[in-house]
């Protein structure tokens, strides 16, 4: 997946075995963008943390990049 498709700003690509592991490295890759001030990934996580405002849409948005993490195929 990508860090877009996480959420995020960008096209960088993560590969993981489970979900668990593709949200850390997606996390990894935020704090790493967090640290260089990277405009677009901050309003990301700025998008992000609005939701965490709401614990049911958070788990909603968790649960959708869950089933589009198992609806990929495996390489």
């Amino acid at each position: 997946m990508t860090c877009r498709q996480l959420g995020g700003a960008c096209d960088q690509e993560f590969h993981a075995n489970t979900f668990e592991e593709m949200a850390e490295l997606s996390k990894k890759h935020g704090m790493e963008m967090f640290q260089k001030s990277d405009e677009k990934h901050l309003k990301a996580m700025s998008d992000t943390q609005a939701l965490m405002k709401s614990p049911d849409a958070m788990k909603e948005w968790f649960e959708s990049k869950r089933k589009a993490f198992a609806a990929l195929p495996d390489k």
